[in-house]
């Protein structure tokens, strides 16, 4: 895909994030940043990035141990719900909007880089990569939380793909989630690899109330109803039989069970 081309799909993807209201579905999924950043073993005063951060889940998880923060989004919208929740909690950070793909800062600046299925959005993965790395100094850590390809999200979004194919050329967001494909986008460039396996719970009192929150909250799936217009209530079955397969509840409610991995590695 071409430089122009790509730029203008980065255009597309944050109108898709602005709309909707992912903080929602952000503030669902917290603990996932929470453990990520225990699992990261930071230190107070470390200086840590937060890629692609949201409403700024990792980020304030990294503020709370003490972390000197900068949360970054290219979604000014969701920067300023980062703001807001800092702010309630007390906590000191930076924000800043910044682009995965072209991150604003010098070589080696932080001690930490983080990225809770944020980073792994971008359409450049080869590019991302290599910023995550090129920001983070010799001996920091990388430390991502990614959907997989075979979890509830990765099917989620093969769900809607049948429905509104998405633009071709690009590799799929759930790559990065992937081991082979995580140690090829980070090369020689980082040490200490891994790739651990996790599960994240959605709960919600039935599969049609998960769809329906999705429908109205997740910009991917926000977006996709608009596309559908009258047409969209296949794409809304589809979405409550896929989460009626992966519900473990045997209480009448949903359980959704949903796969990711937590990427750690150390900058070489």
């Amino acid at each position: 895909m071409t430089e122009l081309a790509l730029d203008g799909l980065k255009a597309k993807q944050q109108k898709t994030w602005a709309s909707g209201d992912y903080s929602a579905v952000a503030a669902i999924i917290h603990p996932i940043a929470e453990e990520l950043v225990q699992a990261a073993d930071l230190s107070a005063g470390a200086r840590v990035l937060d890629v692609a951060a949201g409403s700024g889940n990792a980020a304030i998880a990294a503020a709370r141990c003490g972390c000197r923060v900068v949360a970054s989004d290219y979604v000014p919208s969701l920067l300023d719900r980062a703001r807001e929740r800092v702010a309630a909690e007390r906590l000191a950070m930076d924000f800043e909007t910044a682009d995965a793909e072209n991150l604003p800062y010098p070589d080696g600046s932080f001690d930490a880089v983080l990225s809770v299925v944020g980073a792994m959005f971008a359409p450049d993965q080869e590019r991302v990569a290599a910023e995550l790395t090129r920001v983070a100094r010799p001996g920091g850590t990388i430390a991502m939380a990614n959907w997989t390809p075979e979890g509830f999200i990765g099917q989620m979004f093969r769900t809607v793909g049948r429905r509104v194919p998405p633009p071709p050329g690009i590799r799929g967001p759930v790559e990065w989630g992937s081991e082979a494909r995580v140690r090829e986008l980070f090369g020689d460039r980082v040490t200490d690899l891994r790739v651990v396996p996790r599960t994240f719970v959605f709960r919600y009192p039935s599969p049609e109330a998960f769809a329906e929150y999705f429908r109205r909250h997740y910009g991917p799936t926000v977006k996709a109803f608009e596309a559908l217009g009258d047409d969209a209530k296949p794409l809304f079955d589809d979405l409550v039989a896929l989460a009626a397969v992966h519900n473990v509840a045997t209480d009448g409610t949903a359980k959704i069970a949903a796969a990711y991995v937590q990427v750690l590695a150390t900058r070489r």
